[in-house]
C-alpha cells in the first residue's frame, strides 16, 4: 500500500581525501557504469573542497544502535576530508527498492575502498563508519530476499528517532516498507525499542504488512512530519504500535 505517488531515491554523501577531486568523480562514474545503472553523480552540490558544517552533520547522523559502528578515526576522516560528492539513485518502487538499496550499498563500500574516506545516507540521515559500512556490504553479498532486505534496512534506515511518546525510524521507504512507531510506553530503554522496530521490520518482510498489523494490533498511518517533496518521506506510511 502506499500514500502517495512519490517514489523515493537514494541520495549518497561521500567525502573524499587525498585523491583529487576529478580522479574520484572518475572512480564513482566507473563503478555507475559497471554496476549502479541509473546512478549519478550530482555535480550541481558537489564541491572540490571540504564543507565545513560536515563534522556537526556526521555527528548528528551517525549511528548509535550498533556498538563500534562509529569510531575516532571516522572522527578524524571527517574532519579532514577535502572534498564533498554527491550521488543520486534512480527512483524506486517497493518491488525494486531492496534491489537499488544492495546497489547503493555496493556501491558506498566499493568507493570507501578507493579513496572515499566517510559516507552518510542522506534520504534517512544516517551515518556509519568506513568498516561498518563494509561489514554490511558484506553481509548484503550473495543474498536475496527478506536476508538481503535486512543489511540494506540497516545501512540506511535510522533509529531511533524520538519524540515524546515515540521512538521511531527513518528510512525503511528505502527498502520498500512503512516506518515504524514504538510508544514509549512498551520500554524506558531506547535500545530495547530500537530492537522493538527492527523486529517488526524483520517482520514485514517475513510475514507481510496486512499479518503484522493484526498479530500486534498496530495501525498503518501516513507519514506527517516530512514533506513529499522530502527525501526523508516515507510513502508506505508508518506501522503505530500499540501501547
Amino acid at each position: 500500500m502506499s500514500f502517495s505517488e512519490v517514489k523515493p531515491r537514494h541520495v549518497l554523501c561521500l567525502l573524499g581525501g587525498q585523491k583529487p577531486f576529478s580522479e574520484l568523480c572518475e572512480i564513482i562514474q566507473s563503478a555507475i557504469d559497471r554496476f549502479a545503472p541509473g546512478f549519478e553523480i550530482d555535480y550541481t552540490f558537489s564541491e572540490d573542497a571540504p564543507d565545513d558544517r560536515m563534522p556537526m552533520s556526521f555527528e548528528v547522523c551517525r549511528d548509535r544502535v550498533m556498538k563500534g559502528a562509529w569510531t575516532e578515526a571516522d572522527e578524524e576522516a571527517v574532519g579532514d576530508h577535502r572534498s564533498v560528492i554527491y550521488v543520486l539513485g534512480p527512483p524506486m518502487t517497493a518491488e525494486d527498492a531492496v534491489k537499488h538499496s544492495a546497489i547503493a550499498l555496493r556501491l558506498v563500500a566499493h568507493t570507501l575502498d578507493n579513496g572515499i574516506v566517510a559516507a552518510k545516507g542522506e534520504s534517512a540521515g544516517v551515518a556509519h563508519g568506513a568498516d561498518r559500512w563494509k561489514e554490511l556490504a558484506r553481509d548484503a553479498e550473495g543474498r536475496t530476499g527478506a536476508p538481503l532486505a535486512r543489511p540494506c534496512r540497516l545501512a540506511f534506515g535510522k533509529r531511533p528517532i524520538g519524540t515524546a511518546e515515540h521512538l521511531y525510524s527513518i528510512g525503511f521507504h528505502l527498502v520498500g516498507i512503512p516506518d515504524v512507531y514504538a510508544p514509549r510506553s512498551l520500554s524506558d530503554d531506547e535500545l530495547a525499542l530500537s530492537a522493538i522496530i527492527d523486529a517488526v521490520a524483520d517482520e514485514v518482510f517475513s510475514d507481510g504488512v496486512e499479518t503484522v498489523l493484526t498479530r500486534r494490533g498496530a495501525k498503518l498511518l501516513p507519514v506527517d512530519a516530512y514533506d513529499e517533496d522530502d527525501f526523508k518521506y516515507n510513502p508506505f506510511g508508518a506501522i503505530h504500535l500499540a501501547s
